[in-house]
């Protein structure tokens, strides 16, 4: 069976920079995962992160949805997004929407589905995410868990098969976090696989059942995290950890 994801050595450069964001970075994910993915500042989670649903196009290497490689037409983006849906970590950067429910239903439409469906898909995404009642908000008016939420509610609406959730969770005070959580965790109970890119360690070693460790563009691991942060040479890659927090527990609903 083709795994939901497989980035198989990808090389990316960013114009003007002499460094390599990826280095032939490469990663599996099936159904149904906890992902936790760390690592420094630099060590090129987000370029990963952009590679996965085709905002960035790798120099070498290829990116397989569900054993399909993606192919770059409008077409062939609007498929792979079908099943790979990313949340940014500002979700200024993807709220744009006059009123949440448009934001909301802009990736159904997008898809091309009628207005019925993307109806439906609306309110059991703002049901999901806890947003029913922001629907006729302006998008500018919300606070910034309100704004998270939303932005993966507009996610979500796309019905896909992966969540790439790119530190969401940073910056939210504990309640925002633990309802954020609570999400992930009914999606994976659904069969979505959840990768949350993050610095906390503790994510990885509470929440997570799949720890993916990167450094200066390459995937140094993938691996359960008890194993992996059992390592010194890998926890030297993390630095210092914060202290758990239940927001994170496996068991919120």
């Amino acid at each position: 069976m083709a795994a939901l994801l497989e980035l198989d050595n990808l090389h990316f450069s960013f114009p003007g920079f002499d460094t390599p964001a990826l280095r032939g970075a490469s990663l599996r994910l099936e159904a149904g995962q906890r992902v936790a993915l760390l690592g420094r500042n630099g060590a090129g989670k987000s370029t990963l992160l952009l590679h996965a649903n085709g905002i960035l196009r790798p120099a070498a290497g290829e990116v397989r949805v569900a054993g399909a490689p993606l192919v770059y037409t409008r077409r062939g983006l609007l498929a792979a997004r079908r099943q790979v849906g990313l949340v940014f970590q500002s979700p200024d950067d993807q709220l744009f929407s006059a009123s949440v429910a448009q934001d909301i239903s802009f990736g159904p439409l997008n898809l091309g589905l009628d207005s019925s469906e993307a109806r439906r898909r609306v309110a059991a995404a703002a049901e999901l995410c806890d947003v029913s009642d922001l629907l006729d908000r302006p998008t500018h008016a919300l606070s910034g868990g309100q704004k998270t939420r939303v932005a993966l509610a507009g996610v979500l609406a796309m019905e896909p098969l992966l969540i790439l959730a790119d530190e969401v969770t940073a910056g939210l005070d504990p309640w925002m976090r633990h309802q954020v959580f609570a999400i992930f965790n009914r999606l994976v109970a659904q069969g979505t696989t959840v990768l949350l890119a993050t610095h906390d360690v503790a994510v990885a070693q509470h929440w997570a059942d799949l720890a993916v460790i990167m450094d200066a563009g390459q995937i140094v691991v993938a691996a359960p995290p008890a194993q992996v942060l059992a390592t010194p040479e890998l926890r030297r890659l993390l630095g210092p950890s914060e202290p758990w927090s239940e927001a994170y527990d496996t068991t919120a609903q």
